[in-house]
């Protein structure tokens, strides 16, 4: 990707994400990534390419820390780092994660797709350390994840570490 892409990529999510992705035009794209409107076009052919270009990289990044879990062979160790999620997102990617948090409730979707690996792997932690249901407690932990990770978003709590010790003790973690 060229610095230009970037840049352009940089200015749609910093303004998708701060005046939602229905109320910003191309062109305020273009000025705020100090580019011609056309640039945005022929790199991502439209609104909706360049924002799918920021949900890719999104993607992509999910994935990759849901690889981390996925890799992980200790029951218990696979289920922290699943609950930790939320707790760990980096302050320099909360308008990435505000973007695709805000488009779930705006297109009205929830994207299982890539969970799908994790959500097996999680199961087999459960089951493998006796709980009565393995199903349910994923469900329970993505709900959590998912609660947490919104929490944070808007407003992070003063006592975030001493939260996450809380949810892993409940888990005997």
């Amino acid at each position: 990707m060229t610095e230009k892409q970037q840049k352009i990529l940089t200015a749609a999510l910093h303004l998708f994400a701060k005046q939602g992705y229905a109320s910003t035009s191309t062109s305020k794209v273009a000025k705020e990534a100090g580019v011609s409107e056309g640039l945005i076009f022929r790199h991502f052919e439209n609104k909706d390419g360049l924002l799918q270009a920021i949900l890719d990289q999104g993607k992509a990044a999910t994935q990759q820390i849901f690889t981390e879990v996925v890799m992980t062979k200790d029951p218990k160790e696979r289920i922290r780092k699943m609950l930790e999620i939320p707790f760990r997102i980096p302050r320099e990617q909360y308008e990435m994660w505000r973007l695709i948090y805000a488009l779930k409730w705006q297109t009205n979707r929830y994207e299982e797709d890539y969970q799908h690996a994790v959500r097996l792997v999680l199961k087999d932690a459960f089951e493998v350390l006796g709980y009565a249901n393995p199903n349910e407690e994923v469900e329970l932990v993505f709900m959590v994840i998912d609660g947490a990770a919104t929490s944070f978003l808007l407003h992070e709590p003063k006592e975030k570490n001493a939260i996450l010790q809380s949810l892993l003790s409940k888990y005997k973690l």
